[in-house]
């Protein structure tokens, strides 16, 4: 028997298949979007944990990057080889190459300059890693924080899953090697180009303190710009010479003319003498000038004109004839020579006459110009520069570094409008530079400009120029007084430290002269007058009769006054007046002497004189 089974149907099927199937899975097709499930509760908590994580490391990435920053920014200014205490210290050392305390604090300080440096470049390095630290929180931090809180998307089949995948892995390859890359190129760049501010500790730091050396030998010692005349009444600014200095002539034979020469350019400053030079500015509105003379026969070597220097005025300023554009005295190293013009252009020739290095520093604001003249001491050049208008504080006390003209300070002056011209003195221990100006007699310092002390004791126009004699500092203030200072006060010391002071016969133009025991001054009229240098008491006075607008010099024991119309008058330097000889001669003078190499060298209006005994 056979038995027969029928097949069964599927399921959904009827009346022979006849209708529509219904699908065996829930699963969506390929093509349809996938229904996106919100995050939980718990997600949305952890996400604003990660998201206030991120915030505080992108702050602290933030403040560690300004910080660095900042760093790098100031490293330059605060470079420590280029420290102003280690500058002035150098300044120091090629005054006194010799000096073996200036080099132990040199090195000492140089010592220290460098743990700070190191110091920095650990710090730097602790930031650095600080940052990437920060860097990488946040980015953790992010990235976790969005992922819990994106809706995360149901599961659906992608048919081209493994080629996203290969190129999504070698995009990665790629990226990892190109940042690897310019990461390594910026390392190697920075190794080989990045150097230290530091000199080599065994290298550099000797060849600079021997290059301090050289550069100091190189200059003339200080003995040579005393035995010289380098600027307005010597090296002290004092008009007197130790000793005869040389002289070599019989002052009561006359003139004693050994030659002179006519002076090209119009001026009225005073002549500088270093060994076989003689130097003299002049000019007026249209150009300005240095001659270079031969001390030994009054031969013009060279004239350079000064001009095109950069910040120099279009239109030379309005100059009172009284004070012309060459009123402030030269001044010279025995390398260069140093002019400053009405139109505040100061220049530096070579001896051959080659320009050195010249710079405008500008026109004062006053009635008189740049009638201060230069002051100098072995590799600094001074120059006052005194101010009428506005409030106190326009005036300036200015350095040069004579070799390149570098601006080596500049300080603000509590002062007004004055004639007078600096002087450098070494008293108390320190190198002091003295001006007068309204209202004070100030004292700053040769290193660095800073003030000193200072005394209110000038009124008036201030004309003469001070002097330091006997230990004091002399001057005189045209409208009440002849005064003496102790310099070694701080401060306000216009009462405490008052030596003497003076109320009568009092010069309005020149300034006084002493030989270290009497103080003698001379009026525009002719009042010659003697007084002892310790306490200011009157010695002796003669009127000469004469009309005097150059400051009186002193050779040795002998006192030379200059007439405007031409007279040279020769008195003893001693406590009776005693007049040795009066000469004339052609010519009209303004200017003071000089004293140098046994001779007396005057600038008269149309020529430059030499007084002494052919050798």
């Amino acid at each position: 028997m056979t038995t027969s089974h029928a097949k069964a149907e599927p399921a959904g099927l009827e009346d022979g298949g006849k209708g529509s199937a219904t699908p065996l899975s829930t699963a969506p097709e390929a093509s349809e979007k996938p229904l996106p499930s919100l995050p939980s509760a718990t997600a949305v908590q952890k996400a604003g944990t990660l998201s206030r994580t991120a915030w505080i490391a992108m702050a602290f990435c933030l403040l560690v990057c300004t910080y660095m920053l900042y760093q790098h920014s100031v490293a330059a200014e605060r470079d420590p080889w280029k420290s102003p205490q280690l500058l002035a210290l150098k300044e120091k050392l090629r005054v006194a190459p010799a000096d073996e305390a200036l080099r132990s604090e040199i090195r000492r300080l140089d010592l220290e300059f460098r743990e700070r440096y190191f110091r920095r470049l650990a710090l730097n390095v602790t930031g650095g890693w600080l940052l990437v630290a920060g860097v990488g929180a946040l980015l953790l931090a992010a990235k976790a924080a969005t992922r819990l809180t994106q809706p995360r998307p149901r599961p659906q089949r992608r048919t081209d899953a493994q080629s996203l995948a290969l190129q999504a892995a070698t995009r990665a390859r790629w990226s990892v090697a190109g940042v690897g890359g310019a990461i390594g190129t910026g390392l190697l760049a920075l190794a080989f180009t990045s150097q230290s501010p530091l000199p080599d500790p065994a290298g550099e730091l000797n060849q600079a303190l021997a290059g301090s050396q050289s550069n100091a030998s190189d200059l003339p010692s200080l003995a040579e710009f005393q035995a010289n005349w380098p600027r307005f009444r010597g090296l002290a600014g004092g008009g007197a010479t130790s000793g005869d200095a040389g002289l070599n002539f019989d002052v009561t034979a006359g003139g004693n003319v050994v030659w002179k020469s006519s002076v090209p350019a119009l001026g009225f400053n005073s002549p500088v003498v270093w060994s076989n030079r003689v130097f003299l500015s002049g000019g007026d509105a249209k150009q300005r000038e240095v001659m270079c003379f031969d001390a030994g026969d009054g031969k013009l070597l060279w004239q350079r004109a000064v001009a095109n220097v950069p910040g120099s005025p279009a239109v030379p300023p309005e100059i009172p004839d009284a004070t012309g554009y060459a009123a402030s005295t030269m001044a010279t190293d025995g390398r260069r020579a140093f002019g400053l013009f009405a139109n505040g252009d100061l220049a530096a020739f070579k001896f051959d006459g080659a320009l050195a290095w010249a710079k405008n520093i500008g026109v004062p604001k006053n009635m008189y110009g740049h009638a201060s003249s230069l002051a100098i001491w072995p590799g600094k050049l001074v120059v006052q520069m005194d101010q009428d208008e506005g409030a106190p504080g326009g005036s300036k006390l200015l350095a040069f570094d004579c070799a390149t003209g570098r601006l080596l300070w500049d300080r603000t002056k509590p002062t007004h409008g004055s004639w007078a011209s600096p002087i450098i003195i070494e008293a108390a221990g320190r190198l002091q530079i003295i001006t007068l100006a309204l209202p004070f007699v100030m004292s700053s310092s040769l290193a660095d400009g800073n003030e000193l002390w200072r005394a209110e004791l000038m009124e008036g126009e201030i004309t003469p120029s001070p002097i330091f004699a006997a230990g004091l500092v002399m001057a005189i203030n045209p409208a009440s007084k002849l005064f003496a200072l102790r310099p070694d006060g701080a401060g306000d010391v216009t009462k405490s430290h008052l030596a003497w002071t003076v109320e009568e016969s009092l010069p309005d133009i020149t300034s006084p002269v002493s030989n270290g025991d009497l103080v003698f001054t001379v009026t525009t009229g002719g009042l010659l007058t003697c007084f002892d240098a310790k306490d200011g008491k009157m010695v002796w006075q003669k009127d000469l009769e004469l009309e005097v607008q150059s400051s009186p010099a002193i050779v040795g024991h002998r006192l030379l006054v200059l007439n405007t119309k031409g007279e040279v008058v020769w008195v003893e330097a001693g406590r009776e007046f005693k007049e040795l000889s009066r000469a004339k001669m052609d010519d009209k003078f303004h200017a003071s002497p000089a004293i140098a190499n046994g001779h007396v060298y005057l600038r008269g209006a149309t020529n430059l004189w030499c007084l002494g005994g052919k050798k």
